[in-house]
């Protein structure tokens, strides 16, 4: 998986395409914890729930589906008054692009069993064929070491440098009033 610092830096670039009037604090932690929540199955260890199981780290929580689902529920539980405008729409679909990274930044990884995109259609765990992010271990003990500091290299290049790119492109884009 990469790191919840990349996935919150994706979320946080994501939302920079968004105007004023809809980005908030609100906005913002939400898109971070959408983008990182999909992590939370690694809790299955604890319970006995095999990597490679439906409900296993990097299954159905990683899918397209889950991104889907989690994005209308969150816009329907924090912006209930806007869920039939079109900023409603648009909170949907940043939500679920948010939850969705989570999984296209893991299959761009360098380890794990792939990402069960298509679940609960299809369970079978997918990667990119480029695979150029450091996995990150698994727990924080871990990650504050030698392979922490290797996978957070590994990200500055292959997601800071992106999103910096998108960042800039999109403070480029409203200054000149593309949108």
């Amino acid at each position: 998986m990469a790191s919840i610092f990349g996935h919150a830096l994706t979320a946080y670039a994501l939302g920079k395409g968004f105007s004023k009037e809809m980005i908030t604090w609100k906005f913002w932690l939400l898109g971070i914890i959408c983008s990182i929540l999909p992590d939370a199955d690694v809790i299955g260890f604890k319970f006995g729930i095999a990597y490679e199981d439906f409900w296993g780290h990097r299954g159905f929580s990683h899918s397209l589906v889950f991104a889907l689902l989690l994005g209308i529920l969150v816009t329907l539980i924090f912006y209930n008054k806007k869920i039939l405008s079109r900023a409603g729409l648009a909170l949907i679909i940043y939500f679920t692009i948010c939850t969705a990274s989570h999984g296209i930044l893991d299959a761009m990884t360098s380890g794990g069993l792939g990402i069960a995109f298509f679940s609960p259609f299809d369970n079978t765990r997918y990667f990119f064929p480029w695979r150029p992010i450091q996995v990150s271990p698994i727990g924080a003990g871990k990650f504050f070491s030698i392979w922490g500091i290797k996978v957070l290299l590994s990200e500055l290049i292959w997601i800071g440098i992106p999103v910096g790119i998108y960042i800039l492109a999109m403070h480029f884009l409203k200054r000149k009033k593309f949108f």
